[in-house]
């Protein structure tokens, strides 16, 4: 029998061509376009308690924390084991790991606490920072950020609770209030029949004494964990707004029975949850018969934190895919020096920092204390809502696509990046409601009108493709327009606005770009597509940190 060649045996898992692990880096520092941002509008004291997060959130740590959180998500208990009715829902450790991470770092208190200019872009800095690394967990700390102006409506039921939100550490089980180090709060206004009608909402409330009972099904209870619950229910004067602790005066569990928490499409490691009213214990915040008026405040202020989210969300997307083509080859060159991947990093590049430049400039409006400010906060952060959120799922999936198949898999942040990218665009309002809002705001606030108007007219002169694009969106919003549209104004406004803070502050090669393509039609309809003229090196190299 003829004989055999001896095999060769060949290395099967040496691993080549591949990025080095992502984690282990300081988000902050590591994005000289976030911090530029925050540092311009917010001042410089806002860069020790970001780098100080940015290390933290960029640590294997705490990103296996984020995975873990959404890996195993919450689980609804509603009976012990005696059969009392308990309605707690159970988490991961991971999660009570970043919440009490979250809390540590001030993202729910710092703009309370630090009553000095720059405060809520510090807030609003801090949950990108930390939205990078996890997602769910931001819902319980916006809004509890966002209830202090709300609970402020009823200084004496302020003077209880505001205390263990701006001075609070995360203390998780259910306790008195007078006993906890800290407290978080949540919100319920949306029922079935009505969604973001909320006057169309039938809970009802009913007096017992100085306070309420209430009896009603709440569609949606975001983190019904909370400590108490900002919600909306009818009185004999009208829809009014009310405190829903879960212990009562006391000391009891409160009649707040949990049905079940919603399957999500993403956000997994937050609860979101059905409740009922069963004869509840509540107290009134502000006026009787004026509900909407005073959780507007609340609306408003987590209104910021969806762009604010949606800033962290494409900033860790960008870093991936940053990170992939910067270690990865193929055809004989690193992926960021093929021309093609290299313009599409610089266009994604181009949407990311108008999107925080957006953003941060928004925030330094919260914490305004002129007329002029306040409006142009009420405006602003719509327009920013509207268009900011829209534009987020699209870029993750080019980011996602920058890894090819690699980014796809679950081992890879970017599937749940993705899954989380559509929810700021549909949390507090979703496109139309936003656009809407818009609309009326143009229509019924001058101030507003005139503070937006000056703060776009501040970039004229810089570039004439900016100009004949402010000239216009003012020809636009010299009448009200109609509301078929209310999208196209929007979107004009954001446009605009995003060009106006860009030449006033970017280097000259994102400006210019940002403008041919987004208000001079050099642009393509996907990402990737800039103008034969677009310093592509210098916006690439803008974002390298």
């Amino acid at each position: 029998m003829p004989r055999h060649a001896p095999s060769t045996r060949l290395a099967t898992h040496e691993v080549t061509n591949q990025p080095p692990d992502f984690a282990g880096r300081n988000l902050f520092t590591s994005d000289p376009v976030l911090r530029h941002w925050a540092l311009r509008e917010g001042g410089d004291w806002v860069d020790g308690p970001l780098t100080a997060l940015g290390a933290a959130v960029g640590s294997e740590e705490v990103l296996a924390f984020g995975e873990e959180a959404n890996r195993y998500p919450p689980e609804l208990t509603v009976f012990d084991r005696y059969g009392r009715r308990i309605d707690e829902v159970r988490f991961h450790p991971s999660y009570h790991r970043l919440m009490d991470l979250a809390m540590a770092h001030r993202i729910h208190s710092i703009a309370w606490a630090e009553e000095r200019p720059g405060n809520h872009v510090a807030h609003a800095a801090l949950l990108a920072l930390f939205t990078e690394a996890e997602q769910g967990t931001m819902c319980p700390i916006s809004m509890t950020y966002a209830s202090v102006p709300a609970l402020r409506h009823q200084p004496d039921v302020a003077a209880a609770w505001v205390p263990k939100i701006v001075d609070g550490t995360y203390d998780a089980p259910l306790k008195p209030i007078a006993e906890k180090r800290g407290v978080t709060v949540g919100m319920a206004m949306t029922e079935k029949q009505g969604g973001s009608d909320v006057r169309a909402n039938t809970t009802r409330a009913v007096r017992d004494g100085e306070a309420f009972r209430l009896t009603g099904h709440k569609w949606f209870c975001s983190a019904p964990m909370c400590d108490a619950f900002l919600t909306l229910a009818q009185t004999e004067r009208g829809l009014s707004c009310f405190l829903v602790p879960r212990i009562t005066p006391d000391g009891e569990r409160n009649n707040l029975h949990v049905m079940r928490l919603k399957d999500k499409l993403g956000n997994k490691s937050n609860a979101s949850s059905e409740i009922e009213y069963h004869d509840t214990h509540a107290v009134l915040l502000g006026e009787e018969g004026r509900g909407v008026s005073t959780i507007i405040e609340m609306v408003h202020h987590t209104r910021l934190d969806t762009i604010a989210g949606t800033v962290g969300i494409m900033g860790m997307a960008l870093a991936q895919a940053r990170h992939h083509v910067a270690n990865r080859r193929a055809f004989q060159k690193t992926l960021i020096d093929q021309p093609a991947m290299r313009a599409v990093v610089a266009d994604l590049a181009l949407e990311y920092e108008a999107a925080v430049a957006l953003t941060m400039r928004v925030a330094r409006a919260f914490s305004g204390t002129g007329e002029g400010e306040r409006a142009f906060a009420r405006l602003a952060v719509a327009v920013a809502k509207y268009w900011l959120t829209k534009r987020n799922p699209n870029f993750v999936y080019e980011c996602m696509e920058c890894h090819g198949g690699a980014g796809y898999v679950e081992e890879s942040p970017l599937p749940r990046l993705f899954r989380e990218s559509p929810l700021n665009a549909i949390w507090e309002g979703s496109g139309n409601v936003i656009a809407l809002d818009i609309l009326r705001t143009l229509g019924r606030e001058p101030a507003a009108r005139e503070a937006f108007a000056a703060e776009v007219t501040a970039a004229r002169g810089q570039s004439p493709v900016l100009d004949g694009a402010i000239e216009e969106l003012f020809g636009m919003l010299r009448r009200v327009p109609a509301e078929a549209e209310a999208r196209r104004v929007a979107e004009r406004m954001a446009l605009v606005l995003q060009g106006a803070l860009l030449v006033q502050g970017a280097p000259a090669a994102v400006a210019e770009a940002f403008i041919a393509t987004r208000l001079g039609a050099e642009g393509g309809r996907s990402f990737g597509v800039l103008p034969a003229g677009a310093d592509v090196d210098g916006i690439v190299a803008r974002g390298a940190g």
